[in-house]
């Protein structure tokens, strides 16, 4: 067998491997999907419930669409399918780099995902149970009087995507500092040097991702800006210094 004929069947070997791995990651979605629609409605009292305990009593959201009402539980009950196999999806990819990273690399990419991932989690649950209740009760608290308050369920959600999102990107900030500094793109010593970029920067992202109030925007700028220091902290920690790098080299 020739080289190139032997090269084809890697690459179709490794082409089959790719859509076994996604056609199990769908499958454990699906099947939290399907067991969770009897929970579709309950799933999205609880997205909403921030926002609910923050309007006067008796208020409720309003739905403008035809089948707004059906398919926005459905997006949530998807949503959280997402989140809770997020392990096993993560499983699925890492099995299908493994075999082509060296030792090395392996040890570091592994803890680097399951940190993402917790990361990624946290920031979501940050979001939810804390800023929403904040940035909700701010806004309510100064709306007119003779506004009567009636949140659109597809537009809440849509918000709600948004906001988990950015939380979520931004508790990841650490790794991606982690990363710069250990692969020797960025040093720490530069890290700290660019420090009152980032809090300008971070600043900047606040105001371009969240909802146009300085409550939403310092919840998201000063974690962004601690986090960002705790990348510092650790990266410094896990990073050879210049001398021991030489030596090593």
């Amino acid at each position: 067998m020739s080289e190139q004929q032997q090269e084809g069947e890697s690459f179709l070997s490794h082409l089959v491997e790719l859509r076994n791995r996604l056609v199990r990651a769908v499958l454990a979605v699906a099947v939290v999907l399907v067991c969770l629609l009897p929970f579709a409605s309950t799933l999205y009292d609880f997205l909403a419930f921030p926002m609910m305990h923050a309007l006067p009593e008796g208020t409720q959201m309003i739905a403008t669409g035809v089948v707004t009402p059906f398919l926005v539980p459905v997006k949530v009950v998807l949503l959280v399918a997402l989140v809770a196999t997020l392990p096993y999806l993560l499983y699925q990819a890492w099995a299908f780099i493994a075999p082509g990273l060296y030792q090395h690399e392996k040890r570091l990419v592994l803890p680097l995902v399951l940190a993402s991932t917790v990361l990624f989690l946290v920031g979501m649950a940050f979001c939810y149970y804390f800023v929403f209740g904040v940035v909700f009760k701010f806004v309510y608290s100064i709306a007119p009087k003779s506004i009567a308050v009636a949140p659109d369920i597809e537009n809440y959600f849509n918000f709600a995507i948004g906001m988990f999102l950015a939380f979520g990107v931004t508790f990841e900030v650490p790794i991606v500092v982690i990363v710069l500094a250990k692969m020797g793109i960025v040093s720490v010593a530069k890290l700290r040097e660019i420090r009152p970029y980032v809090i300008v920067g971070s600043f900047i992202i606040a105001a371009v991702v969240t909802p146009p109030d300085a409550i939403s925007q310092l919840l998201l700028a000063v974690p962004l800006c601690l986090l960002y220091e705790v990348g510092i902290l650790i990266a410094a920690m896990i990073t050879p210094r210049p001398a021991e790098t030489s030596e090593y080299q």
